[in-house]
């Protein structure tokens, strides 16, 4: 009898959800969510809901849920910006900090808006000695420019292409590369072992950052997944869709489900072995 492991490879990465993924519902829902569905652990996106600011209570929902937290997003947002102090650092300092008492491996980061000035100046190399005084890695991702009709803003710097300056870890955004119009899979390419992480999403290429269920768009999200499985990704996969527009619960908690599926689906890849028998056949 055939071992199902010669069939198929499934990496170690982990599918979990960003507690994004449920607004405007509060991030204890999304605690509740994933144990209920059976991802594999959350992202926190620290925004303004108090208790995504808060480490003991975030805890207590984890330990309760039995759902670890894999990744902290640091407040990043132009929503977030007097939350966890006004200083840019202070803010990856304490998502260091929360990401160490939590236990998560990963925090996300976005490059600096281009009027941060001082902050977009010192940031790659302020990354860098950030990422060498922990275990937990800095995951920088992928942005987009702005645009309104037929005008365009650059509004990260050094550039919303992280691929252009040098980092330790990135995120690939797959809705971010769909609003910039860029080829995901080269920059995936580009990024290379140095990809940790991976937000789940699709997109149509409109100006505004869609955050769709994967398979809803035109993004590559089936093929990057099969990739990561070919290569033993062992970063984390995480669903951070939009689910605004649902219209209960049960519709939001289906579109989570659905995400979730179709990550798992793509996430086992034909073995070489198996793929070789499959062509002598």
């Amino acid at each position: 009898m055939a071992n199902p492991r010669d069939a198929v490879r499934i990496p170690d990465a982990k599918v979990a959800l960003s507690t994004a993924s449920v607004y405007p519902e509060s991030t204890a829902t999304a605690f509740e969510i994933a144990a209920r569905l059976g991802y594999d652990g959350v992202e926190v996106m620290v925004w303004t809901d108090p208790v995504s600011q808060d480490i003991d209570a975030l805890r207590r929902l984890s330990d309760y849920h039995r759902v670890p937290i894999l990744a902290v997003h640091a407040p990043c947002l132009l929503i977030t910006q007097r939350v966890w102090s006004t200083d840019p650092w202070v803010k990856l300092q304490r998502a260091r900090a929360a990401a160490e008492r939590l236990g998560a491996s990963t925090v996300v980061v976005h490059p600096p808006f281009r009027w941060q000035r001082q902050y977009a100046r010192d940031f790659v190399d302020g990354i860098w000695r950030m990422a060498d005084e922990t275990d937990v890695r800095f995951a920088v991702e992928n942005m987009y420019p702005w645009r309104y009709r037929d005008r365009e803003m650059q509004a990260y710097a050094p550039d919303w292409d992280v691929t252009k300056d040098d980092y330790r870890h990135f995120t690939i955004d797959l809705s971010h590369a769909s609003t910039s119009r860029t080829d995901a899979l080269d920059m995936v390419g580009r990024m290379g072992d140095r990809l940790g992480h991976v937000h789940l999403a699709d997109g149509k290429g409109s100006a505004k950052d869609e955050h769709l269920v994967p398979g809803r768009g035109d993004q590559p999200c089936a093929e990057l997944l099969e990739g990561l499985a070919d290569t033993g990704f062992d970063g984390h996969v995480v669903i951070e869709v939009n689910t605004r527009r649902a219209m209960s619960g049960a519709e939001r908690e289906a579109d989570l489900a659905e995400a979730l599926a179709f990550a798992r689906l793509h996430l086992a890849s034909a073995s070489p072995a198996s793929a070789t028998k499959a062509r002598g056949r």
